[in-house]
């Protein structure tokens, strides 16, 4: 399995079978971020996550990535494997849909 890029110098790192420690992370960025309501919620935010079709929902926190930055940074509170830059990360609360974004890394 491929577990990491590195295009700066042109590396590819490669993990040997699916449990491999090296294809699990903490947490991603994600930029356009689009939430359902229209309004961006108060960061940061206590949620649950998923970030592959039905995926059971993950624990997470959901907080800006810096100042006046467009992108998202996701931390969960247990560490998910295979979170791959392009897919998508959809966040939930209560039962309900609140919106995602495009995991960038």
């Amino acid at each position: 399995y491929v577990a990491a890029k590195d295009f700066a110098s042109n590396s590819l790192f490669v993990a040997e079978g699916d449990s491999d420690k090296n294809l699990y992370k903490n947490g991603l960025t994600a930029n356009n971020v689009n939430w359902i309501s229209g309004e961006e919620p108060k960061l940061s935010l206590e949620c649950l996550a998923r970030i592959r079709y039905r995926q059971p929902l993950q624990h997470c926190s959901v907080e800006e990535a810096g100042v006046k930055s467009a992108k998202i940074r996701v931390r969960f509170a247990e560490p998910q494997r295979a979170i791959a830059p392009g897919q998508s990360v959809v966040f939930y609360k209560d039962g309900e849909m609140l919106g995602g974004g495009i995991i960038a890394d």
